[in-house]
């Protein structure tokens, strides 16, 4: 019987994408403490994301390898990468899309 190791959970390493509505883009980000990095977001704090503010936060993977993690990152932030999330997350995208519409109306 195979027993579960709560040692691992300790190291947390997260891969997340925002939507932004303003251009209708995505940012692929890694953090340790996804909660805080979306606070910074959300306040203007990062510099790459403060002038495209509101965002949803539409993706997250979690990782107990930060190798593994930031490989991750790095894929979904190449050309290869970015098309196979849009084709993974089409309906989410679809969803939002529509739900922005439908106020804006």
């Amino acid at each position: 019987m195979e027993t579960f190791d709560v040692s691992s959970l300790s190291a947390r390493y997260y891969v997340y994408i925002l939507y932004f509505y303003s251009d209708k883009g995505f940012y692929i980000g890694f953090s340790t403490n996804l909660k805080d990095r979306l606070i910074d977001h959300a306040s203007g704090k990062v510099f790459s994301t403060k002038d495209r503010i509101p965002f949803k936060l539409i993706h997250y993977e979690y990782f107990i390898n930060k190798k593994d993690a930031k490989a991750r990152e790095e894929f979904l932030k190449s050309g290869y990468g970015r098309d196979q999330l849009k084709n993974f997350l089409k309906n989410t995208l679809l969803m939002i899309k529509g739900s922005r519409n439908t106020k804006a109306k």
